[in-house]
């Protein structure tokens, strides 16, 4: 079976379900039916947040399964909060270099990846 198209392949818009039918009992029904906000998604992130979720929500375990850095994490969360209808507030360097060191104080990462990090955002932010 396939994945439901939250999104039209021709020209992007939202689609909508109009049928659902039963494959047990052969039921139908027509109508104008919401697809949740997930649905909306690329496949691309979908993975990205199945990965996420089975990490926990630890940055640093994502970073290590899909091979990226902490910053490229951050931007696919904020792309993936936007496309689910939320805003994002431009983070600022304070609240990111905040975030590296309580992962550091939590022991999620050591203090080694913590400069790391820091270095990485720095040269991120300044371009």
């Amino acid at each position: 079976m396939k994945d439901v198209l939250g999104n039209c392949p021709v020209c992007g818009q939202k689609l909508e379900v109009t049928r659902l039918h039963c494959c047990h009992c052969n039921t139908s029904i027509e109508g104008s039916f919401n697809l949740c906000k997930f649905c909306r998604l690329s496949k691309v992130q979908k993975q990205f947040i199945e990965t996420f979720i089975k990490c926990r929500g630890n940055i640093k375990e994502v970073e290590k399964e899909l091979g990226i850095s902490y910053p490229t994490v951050r931007s696919k969360l904020d792309d993936i909060v936007q496309a689910l209808g939320y805003s994002v507030k431009e983070p600022r360097v304070e609240d990111e270099r905040k975030a590296i060191l309580d992962m550091l104080n939590r022991g999620e990462i050591k203090y080694e990846d913590a400069l790391k990090l820091l270095k990485e955002y720095q040269k991120e932010a300044k371009q």
